[in-house]
């Protein structure tokens, strides 16, 4: 067996095997073919949250497009379904539509963050893939802009690569710049996505100058700084910190760019520093903070001199709620609004359309979820609308994908990016908090239809 690793052209097998089963056996008893409607949503949001950020969009709308079923991938499933079934994947193009909120938009629970309409056998079978995509996504941008709030205006960087799949480290810097993070430390990223990249040395780099006589900290610090100058960052916390402070000071002069600590009370260690950097005369030089912080480290560090933190662990695993915890549930068929209805897993069946409302201060007040065909107008008074006199509505979905297609002229990254930090300005200032209590803004149920 070769130990190549292949190129992955295609996205059809990023799936689970009973979507596949699902659409034989839908083949067999005629039921392929029905029109219907999915939605995706999360019924709740991670403990502690208020808030979420619909993150993902364009990388799913990309996995979309090479959902196709190749000779390899038609090979790999012989064992699993029938030939007929085969021979209709192997011209299998999702040709429906596809509506959504827009990627950096907020969401909270029971937010149609997609809908997906066509043939039974047509939209099931891209179950998995989006809520792989959205799921992930979605996770760590909403962990991310909790962070970016809690640093108050100073600048993150992500540094997570090694501390989850290397796809996922390069997914997870594209959320995270999404929602407001500034660097990302992965070299992929930078080149697939365009995100701003950073980065200089580790404590290996300091330690390898060790010798038979002793450590060599001055020798490391020279090299980096004759490579990189004197705007580079100098990782002073390798031996004893304040010696590292004052050999930092002596070799790149009071002009150095910054010093990281990595260890330690990083409050304590963060004053001391500025102290001693001060005392040097290396008033300008900032201080980098890291290792295992997340928004609540953050929030606790901001009445101390520091000027960027680096964040790696707690961003790309979503910082402790790993999973959006969203779903794909078929709400339509033909026409007819179906909902499952076990315990704690209730859905609302029938096509739906979001609006949000907000008072004249642009502060959002409630997500209102009508019947598709219910269309407020966009800024208007929403006098049609029970409880929702005198606010501003703004209809939050999307066209996305047209006849199988993508809709041109989508927001771009940098855009959703400011559409992000847009959205928390209009949040309650107690949505905000990193405190427990419930979302942010209410959702509610306008004109919900009987369902099968």
């Amino acid at each position: 067996m070769s130990n190549r690793v292949a190129k992955v052209t295609s996205t059809a097998l990023l799936t689970d095997q009973y979507e596949l089963t699902m659409l034989s056996a839908a083949r067999q008893a005629g039921t392929a073919s029905r029109q219907c409607v999915f939605e995706v949503f999360a019924r709740r949001l991670p403990d502690g949250r208020r808030y979420g950020i619909v993150a993902g969009t364009g990388r799913l709308l990309d996995a979309i497009e090479k959902f196709r079923f190749g000779d390899e991938e038609i090979a790999s499933l012989r064992d699993v379904l029938d030939a007929d079934t085969l021979a209709w994947l192997a011209d299998y193009r999702f040709s429906g539509d596809i509506d959504g909120y827009r990627e950096g938009e907020l969401y909270f629970p029971g937010s149609p963050i997609l809908t997906v309409r066509g043939g039974f056998a047509d939209a099931v079978i891209l179950e998995t893939l989006i809520l792989s995509v959205l799921n992930h996504d979605s996770a760590i941008a909403s962990a991310a802009a909790r962070m970016v709030n809690a640093a108050a205006g100073r600048p993150i960087i992500e540094m997570g690569g090694r501390r989850t799949h290397e796809q996922a480290a390069v997914a997870s810097a594209r959320a995270a710049y999404l929602a407001g993070v500034d660097l990302t430390s992965n070299l992929e990223a930078a080149r697939t996505y365009g995100v701003p990249s950073a980065g200089t040395a580790a404590h290996a780099f300091t330690l390898s100058f060790a010798h038979a006589d002793g450590s060599d900290e001055r020798a490391a610090f020279a090299a980096q700084v004759e490579t990189l100058g004197v705007g580079t960052t100098l990782l002073v916390d390798t031996y004893d910190i304040t010696t590292g402070v004052k050999n930092a000071i002596e070799v790149a002069g009071p002009d150095l760019g910054a010093v990281r600590i990595d260890s330690g009370d990083l409050g304590v260690l963060a004053r001391q520093v500025r102290q001693q950097l001060d005392d040097l005369g290396a008033t300008a030089t900032k201080i980098v903070v890291s290792g295992d912080l997340d928004e609540y480290a953050i929030a606790s560090l901001r009445a101390e001199p520091v000027d960027l933190y680096g964040v790696g662990t707690s961003l790309v695993t979503g910082s402790g709620s790993p999973t959006a915890g969203m779903v794909y549930k078929l709400v339509e068929v033909d026409g007819v609004p179906v909902a499952k209805r076990s315990s704690r897993k209730e859905s609302h069946g029938g096509a739906k359309r979001a609006v949000r409302a907000a008072r004249a201060t642009g502060t959002i007040v409630e997500e209102i979820l009508l019947r598709e065909d219910t269309r407020p107008e966009e800024g208007s008074a929403a006098q049609s609308i029970p409880g929702a006199d005198g606010l501003d509505v703004t209809e939050l979905q999307i066209p996305l994908i047209r006849g199988g297609d993508r809709v041109e002229g989508l927001p771009t990254l940098e855009e959703s990016r400011r559409h992000v930090a847009h959205g928390l300005v209009t949040l309650p200032w107690e949505g905000l908090g990193l405190s427990h209590g419930d979302p942010a803004i209410p959702t509610r149920y306008l004109n919900e239809p009987e369902s099968r």
